[in-house]
């Protein structure tokens, strides 16, 4: 199980990312692209930044391995479900998006390590 220390340094990383991210998609992306394929990019930044914050959190508020296990499905599931959008509409092949629903299962379940952790306490 990764540090607190380390949970929190990845998931600024990882926030620093989605600023990146979503500015290429209003900036660079916008022209190119369908408006379907624009949200479907705009999902993955919301996700992202969502999931950001909540890895914050859980890794901020770690007293125990759930805290920190819930983290680390943020940020994992976060990679996994924003990524594999941001890689379809970037031309990824097709059967990448299975990855998606396994991605949005890790964060699913941060939530629920979360609440355990929390209830815990």
């Amino acid at each position: 199980m990764p540090s607190s220390r380390t949970l929190l340094a990845l998931a600024a990383v990882l926030g620093a990312l989605g600023v990146g991210l979503g500015a290429f998609g209003a900036h660079a992306l916008r022209a190119s692209l369908e408006p379907a394929q624009l949200a479907v990019w705009q999902t993955g930044t919301s996700y992202l930044f969502w999931h950001v914050l909540a890895a914050l959190f859980a890794a901020g508020a770690a007293t125990g391995g759930a805290a920190r296990a819930a983290a680390a499905a943020f940020l994992t599931g976060s990679c996994a479900f924003s990524g594999s959008l941001f890689a379809l509409v970037l031309g990824a092949p097709r059967w990448l998006g299975a990855v998606t629903p396994l991605g949005g299962t890790l964060l699913i379940a941060g939530w629920l390590l979360l609440a355990w952790a929390v209830w815990r306490r």
